[in-house]
């Protein structure tokens, strides 16, 4: 005990000069191992009488805490140095070009996906976002969708195992519960668009167990049928670059609208070739509607101050029609030959002023 002092300063002298960590963990196990040093001094207090063992007891505490503290330091170090030298020794040169076969490229979906939030963000709406797996009141209920309605048969639903309250849960079917979300956490003025991924038991050439869908929502206290049309109109124009496109809407049934809709846009088919534009023949593309008072009322809004539309397409479907994708599959099939005939340069942002990529 006697040379304590000396035996701690020898030790923190090697933790100092410790080149790696493995010459700092040798230096650990000689001092603080079970045949180390200082482990050794500690098992000598048994002989000790009482107050004599008090006092070494402490001074050997205060060096085992110097010597963890410099070990733990020199730990720290040893790492920042050794991340320094692998950046130094990872470095890249990012002047030089990007060899055209390995170009990144973006995915049509995500175009496609880009390109209606651009419009959507000129007519003022804002993104929305909900969870992919949802509980039956909001997939369902909130959307005046009761247990023993037709459209929960037509939905095809993915369900899971009940959650911790025991309520049902689903891979949602559709984007509708981040409207009801968004009714519950926000007063109107609302105007928001919901793009996300969706699941439905299907799969062939135009169907997907997953694929994705945007909608859009707006409530205020005056919005009306007129603006649904010329919110759809505008929009679907601007995506399809066609100024004059043609556009009906067809009367239809969706349990959360009323009026509802099916929105078609012209287009021609002469000699098995699909072209969009005025052409004699016509193409559904999305669905819409006034919003059901119910759904307002589950979403805490009053129907008789508020109304609101509300509209929804399957984005890998704009994608199809727009870019000529005949498979709807092949989105999902990472074929980097296919994403190379059908990508986006990265910098070609979907920009409304400039002019959306077609």
């Amino acid at each position: 005990m006697d040379n304590l002092e000396q035996l701690v300063e020898d030790i923190l002298k090697g933790i100092a000069g410790a080149a790696d960590m493995a010459a700092l963990e040798e230096i650990r196990v000689a001092a603080l191992g079970k045949k180390g040093s200082l482990t050794g001094l500690m098992k000598t207090l048994g002989g000790m009488d009482g107050e004599a063992r008090k006092v070494a007891g402490q001074a050997l505490n205060v060096a085992k805490d110097r010597v963890s503290e410099a070990l733990d330091m020199r730990t720290d170090d040893l790492r920042q140095a050794a991340m320094a030298a692998r950046l130094a020794g990872e470095k890249m040169d990012i002047s030089l070009p990007v060899r055209p076969e390995t170009a990144g490229r973006i995915h049509p979906l995500t175009q496609a996906t880009e390109e209606v939030m651009a419009i959507f963000a000129e007519m003022g709406f804002s993104v929305a976002e909900g969870p992919d797996i949802e509980d039956d009141f909001h997939n369902f209920e909130a959307l005046n969708i009761p247990a023993d309605h037709p459209a929960r048969q037509m939905q095809a639903t993915f369900f899971m195992p009940p959650g911790a309250d025991g309520k049902p849960k689903v891979l949602r079917t559709h984007t509708s519960p981040v409207q009801v979300r968004t009714m519950e956490q926000s007063q109107p003025p609302l105007r928001v668009i919901c793009p996300g991924r969706t699941y439905r038991y299907d799969s062939d050439a135009t169907h997907a167990p997953m694929f994705s869908q945007c909608e859009a929502l707006w409530i205020d206290e005056s919005v009306t049928m007129a603006q649904l049309k010329g919110c759809i109109m505008d929009f679907l124009r601007a995506f399809f670059g066609i100024s004059d496109l043609p556009v009906r809407f067809r009367p239809s049934f969706f349990p959360f609208t009323e009026p509802s809709a099916e929105v078609d846009i012209g287009c021609s088919r002469k000699n098995g070739e699909l072209k969009l534009g005025a052409g004699g023949d016509w193409l559904e593309v999305m669905g819409c509607g006034m919003v059901n008072a119910k759904v307002l009322q589950y979403g805490g809004i009053d129907p008789n101050r508020y109304q609101g539309f509300a509209l929804g397409m399957g984005l890998e479907r704009l994608a199809m029609l727009k870019y000529g994708i005949p498979d709807l599959r092949t989105f999902f099939e990472c074929d980097l030959r296919w994403l190379k005939h059908y990508g986006f340069v990265p910098l070609d942002i979907p920009n409304v002023a400039l002019g959306i990529s077609g």
